[in-house]
């Protein structure tokens, strides 16, 4: 039986790899497309204030109540009672299963652009009959390594968040060797988006807040967590190396091309930008990095949409056959459940031909809200 803990290091990487998938690779070009460098600059100063203090009141939490595993819920149900513990417990499951449906469709959209060309497109936009095989595959592959164990899972997801790292280093590099104070400046006061500064700052707060869901990662796997201390600091390190890493990305990108060359770049523009620099090993470079980004992401996602039905059955918020667990310690029931929607939802995708729009991203982040804010409702409750 799999019973070893999970360290520092590991719950760092989850918390980081939870938060660092796809959208930082398409962030110049989102951000670029509604604000200029000064809205940027203070959109990342209020969202880095706000994020630390949750990051912080998170830590809090765990301080003050280290017998509540799997915050997310268990703190709500605390703070408000069994109903609001099963809806956030529910929510929270159902919004992350869904959510990582569109982290296998971004991975293979992007293995596309290595094996498709106008005469032959295998993988298209990750909606293909090609692309709905390697993603059940894939699928299948990581419900098999998580039934080995939660630590060894959290083993493979570190080893593939440093590996993701390492293209967002590269650019981060050539960016700011390449940076040039008189364009950054002039994209600092370009005006020609036509509306105020608060408005575009306002804008860019939809992108900021979506960015940074999965900050909760370490206190959801919290009762897997090898020192109880741990959880709350993963969860500043890794809010720190994520903030370090968006402001970086987008700050740099406005130093080294026209903001509104940026807005009508393609996804994930940071390939487009560093291919500018470095010509196509560029893009090589970024769409390598965005398909291992996506694929730990999807581990570390998968890893919590697995616990928090098996915690929210411990209390009875959800039927007891969340509570089976394998000869791993694994909550087998719920895994089988996460994997069964995700593929479900694979399928759908190829039968409608559809991709995740923006529309379907806010809707995420407005439905991801509501736990976020119970948590901080019982933080405030404590301190009272």
């Amino acid at each position: 039986m799999s019973t070893s803990k999970i360290g520092l290091l590991s719950l760092t990487a989850l918390v980081f790899s939870s938060m660092v998938g796809s959208g930082v690779f398409s962030l110049p070009q989102n951000m670029a497309l509604v604000a200029n460098g000064q809205a940027l600059i203070i959109a990342w100063f209020i969202t880095g204030i706000g994020i630390l203090f949750l990051a912080f009141a998170l830590l809090y939490l765990t301080r003050q109540r280290p017998d509540l595993d799997g915050g997310i819920y268990n703190y709500a149900r605390e703070g408000f009672g069994e109903l609001i513990g099963f809806c956030s417990a529910w929510g929270y499951w159902l919004c992350t299963t869904i959510g990582i449906v569109g982290y296998v469709v971004i991975a293979f959209s992007g293995v596309g652009m290595f094996t498709d060309s106008p005469q032959h497109v295998y993988f298209g936009e990750g909606n293909t009959i090609y692309a709905l095989i390697g993603s059940s595959i894939f699928v299948w592959l990581v419900h098999w390594l998580v039934s080995r164990g939660i630590k060894e899972a959290s083993v493979v997801n570190l080893i593939a968040t440093i590996a993701k790292t390492v293209p967002i280093l590269i650019f981060i590099v050539f960016t700011y060797i390449a940076f040039k104070l008189d364009l950054f400046t002039t994209n600092y006061f370009d005006f020609s988006l036509q509306m105020p500064v608060w408005e575009q700052v306002r804008n860019l707060m939809l992108i900021t807040l979506w960015v940074f869901t999965g900050i909760e990662g370490a206190v959801v796997l919290s009762s897997r967590a090898k020192n109880r201390n741990d959880i709350g600091r993963a969860t500043v390190f890794g809010v720190l190396l994520a903030l370090s890493f968006y402001v970086l990305v987008t700050v740099l990108s406005y130093g080294v091309a026209n903001r509104a060359d940026i807005a009508n770049m393609h996804n994930p523009s940071m390939a487009t930008i560093l291919e500018q620099l470095i010509g196509l090993p560029g893009t090589i470079i970024i769409t390598l990095g965005l398909i291992i980004s996506v694929s730990s992401s999807y581990l570390s996602w998968t890893l919590f949409a697995t616990e928090i039905p098996f915690l929210a059955a411990k209390n009875k918020a959800f039927p007891q056959v969340f509570l089976k667990t394998n000869q791993n310690n694994v909550p087998i029931a719920s895994l089988w459940l996460t994997s069964i929607v995700v593929q479900i939802a694979l399928i759908s995708v190829y039968f409608f031909n559809k991709n995740y729009t923006q529309g379907e991203f806010k809707h995420e982040v407005r439905q991801f809200q509501k736990p976020y804010d119970n948590q901080q409702a019982e933080q405030i409750s404590l301190m009272v």
